[in-house]
């Protein structure tokens, strides 16, 4: 395998894991390889991060079958790890099935809840104490958009996440990247990105906003970085006060009707 990755990858990479001290000396970091073009590229990335920086740290993959179909090709992701001098496994986990037994709940969520369950798992019970994902920059965008736009809420994932229920975290080196990057990256290597099983794919609200970001990039390309820009703390401008409930507006009510304020003029 050629070992290589432009001076610009390498940076934006390095950026993310100095900024946010994503790796530390010792650690033992798990990749979630769903055998996509981000989650390849993740696994080649650090490859080379493990081989380049002075700070010693061990990989592992992990691939979850969630059983969309009945040719999920594993041995095509196990034999890319291999190259890269990365230990592998994999497990199936019956995701189809609770989606199909659960209709009424969203299945991005249940696909998404499950499947870090079982890698969260397994990484806790082999000693890892890192996750690592392939999560990019266009994705924490999306989700900061999806959050507006579906719960009106102003949230985004975090570069590095620390879980107490097991101890571990989870890193996201590849955020500083957008997606073409990576999608150009691929295509430089030659590597061969398995299409995704989800019969849901190109369909979900994240596609939607994904394409809404693409069009108002068209007629203005500051805006995909102004939103970019939004995810800091320190981009948060005035705001409404918290909605009260009933309750705490109610002694103000009062105070209200005390004073007459509320009174019928005669």
């Amino acid at each position: 395998m050629n070992w290589q990755i432009p001076q610009l990858y390498f940076s934006k990479l390095m950026r993310a894991v100095v900024e946010f001290q994503l790796i530390n000396e010792g650690d033992k970091i798990l990749i979630g390889i769903s055998g996509g073009k981000d989650s390849i590229f993740l696994a080649y990335a650090l490859a080379i991060l493990k081989k380049r920086m002075k700070k010693a740290f061990c990989l592992g993959a992990i691939t979850i079958d969630p059983q969309f179909t009945n040719n999920f090709p594993v041995r095509k992701i196990a034999s890319f790890c291999a190259e890269l001098d990365i230990p592998f496994t994999t497990f199936p986990v019956n995701i189809a099935g609770t989606i199909h037994e659960t209709p009424n709940k969203n299945p991005c969520f249940t696909c998404a809840f499950f499947r870090r369950g079982a890698i969260n798992n397994y990484a806790k019970e082999h000693d890892y104490n890192k996750v690592a994902y392939a999560h990019h920059n266009d994705d924490a965008v999306e989700t900061l958009l999806m959050g507006l736009l579906y719960s009106g809420q102003i949230h985004t994932f975090t570069p590095k996440t620390y879980l107490d229920r097991t101890g571990i975290t989870v890193i996201r080196p590849l955020i500083y990247f957008r997606e073409q990057e990576i999608r150009e990256a691929v295509l430089l290597h030659g590597f061969r990105p398995i299409p995704s099983p989800c019969p849901l794919d190109g369909t979900t609200m994240r596609q939607e906003v994904k394409e809404l970001v693409a069009n108002w990039e068209k007629k203005n390309p500051q805006i995909y970085g102004h939103l970019a820009a939004a995810m800091r703390k320190n981009a948060v401008g005035e705001l409404w006060p918290a909605e009260k409930t009933r309750d705490e507006m109610l002694e103000t009510y009062r105070s209200y009707k005390r004073s007459s304020i509320l009174e019928p003029q005669t």
